[in-house]
């Protein structure tokens, strides 16, 4: 695998539903390792892991699938795409690759979606990870905000969208020092389909309050947010604590660690892997 690829699927499936998911795997070889498994953010693809994935496949079986709409999947002809369709597709990639647990990470986008599979199939997970991401619902400005993001990406495409969404990713002081990562996460970007987005825009908006999900869930959860972040602010990922709650805040960084701060959240990701 080499870095600054715009996805890093190797393998492509054909799902019951009919959608084409691409996905990277880093290999069955070793059936005793656990799989690991890592969903991407909104308008991004697996190649946000690109820095994170490969210290973790030191430590288990690393699943990266490109979610419908985005990087080298099928994006349906449907709207909205709603978060159970997101997961839905997660277990039917589960399925076919004859995977029966995972220890799942959500990033952003990723979390909600990793809040229905935990909704739909608690029996899957050996652990679970909000990574920059909340349990909690739009607000009734952001959900205003998801209807015009919809509509300026029907009106004139991925690239000006994703042009304006992708600064705002990184923590102020990013911006400047990291343009090279800021202009990789944007052209990520371009590979979505305007029309995915879109629907994928009103998913989110539909989601609902899945707080109760979180705190009902028997199992080591990790809880991960960025000191600067702009989209997700700390407390709204920081909603549950308890004796099988970690909570890592990582000072500095905004919305996009794994580019911002790639070896910080690595070793927070394997040392919560490693206490399992």
């Amino acid at each position: 695998m080499t870095t600054k690829q715009l996805s890093l699927a190797n393998e492509q499936v054909q799902l019951p539903n009919g959608q084409q998911l691409a996905y990277y795997d880093s290999g069955a070889g070793e059936q005793a390792k656990p799989v690991i498994v890592l969903l991407h953010g909104f308008c991004g693809s697996s190649a946000y892991w690109e820095e994170v994935v490969p210290a973790l496949e030191k430590h288990g079986r690393v699943l990266v699938p490109d979610l419908r709409g985005h990087g080298r999947s099928s994006a349906p002809d449907e709207s909205p795409y709603a978060m159970d369709e997101f997961a839905a597709d997660l277990h039917a990639l589960l399925e076919k690759l004859n995977i029966e647990r995972i220890r799942l990470f959500g990033h952003s986008l990723g979390g909600y979606i990793s809040l229905a599979f935990a909704e739909q199939h608690a029996e899957k997970l050996a652990s679970f990870s909000l990574v920059h991401s909340t349990a909690k619902p739009d607000s009734e400005e952001a959900k205003g905000n998801r209807d015009k993001a919809a509509g300026a990406l029907q009106e004139n495409g991925i690239r000006p969208f994703v042009e304006g969404l992708v600064p705002k990713l990184f923590s102020p002081a990013h911006r400047d020092s990291m343009k090279q990562a800021v202009t990789h996460i944007t052209e990520i970007g371009y590979e979505a389909s305007a029309s995915a987005a879109a629907a994928t825009a009103l998913g989110m908006k539909a989601r609902p309050d899945r707080t109760a999900v979180l705190e009902q869930l028997d199992m080591p959860i990790l809880l991960v947010a960025g000191s600067e972040d702009a989209v997700i602010a700390p407390a709204n990922t920081f909603t549950i604590d308890g004796p099988l709650v970690t909570q890592v805040l990582l000072e500095g960084s905004g919305h996009m660690s794994m580019a911002e701060s790639p070896a910080e959240l690595a070793e927070a990701l394997i040392a919560f892997i490693n206490e399992i």
